[in-house]
This record gives C-alpha cells, sequence and structure tokens, in this order.
C-alpha cells in the first residue's frame, strides 16, 4: 500500500457549494474505497489549504486516478505529497552511502 497526503483548496465553484461539502465528502471516501483504496484521516484546515485527506491505496496509479478523479468535478484543487512511513524512511536512510 502506498500512503499520500493530498492538499485541498476549494474551487469558486466548491466554495460557492460548500454547503454541499459534507455529501462531496461521503462520496469522495465511497470513491476512493471502490478503487481499494482508503481515507485514513481527513482535517479541514485553517490556512494556505482548506483541507487535507490522508490516503491509502494499492499503488501510485491508483492515487493518480483518485486524485484526477476528484479534481475533474471541479469543486477542488489538489496538491499530493507521496508519503513514506517511519519504517520506508529509515529503510531509505539507511541504503544511503
Amino acid at each position: 500500500m502506498v500512503t499520500c497526503i493530498s492538499l485541498v483548496n476549494f474551487t469558486q465553484k466548491g466554495i460557492e457549494n460548500v454547503k454541499d461539502s459534507p455529501k462531496r465528502l461521503k462520496r469522495i471516501k465511497k470513491a476512493i474505497k471502490a478503487e481499494g483504496g482508503w481515507v485514513k484521516a481527513f482535517f479541514l484546515t485553517m490556512g494556505r489549504y482548506d483541507a487535507v485527506y490522508i490516503i491509502e491505496a494499492k499503488n501510485d496509479e491508483t492515487i493518480a486516478k483518485i486524485m484526477l478523479t476528484l479534481g475533474s468535478a471541479g469543486n477542488i484543487k489538489t496538491e499530493t505529497l507521496k508519503a513514506f512511513n517511519e519504517e520506508e524512511f529509515v529503510k531509505i536512510i539507511a541504503s544511503i552511502s
């Protein structure tokens, strides 16, 4: 499984329909689950980004498909970061010569 952190901003369309956001969140979770992934966490945030998703999926391609699908609805723009857990971090550092 791979993990990503997706930083989210509402588009003009998304903020105009912000009251529909809880329904969209449910649909997003369902769509991610249908791809074999899941939302580990969701946070509404204050500052540069409006929300943060932490998502796990089977591979990078699935993450890309999910993010492109979400963006194509026009309510949000995302910046997605690949995340490495502590075990993966230690392995990466150990491989440095």
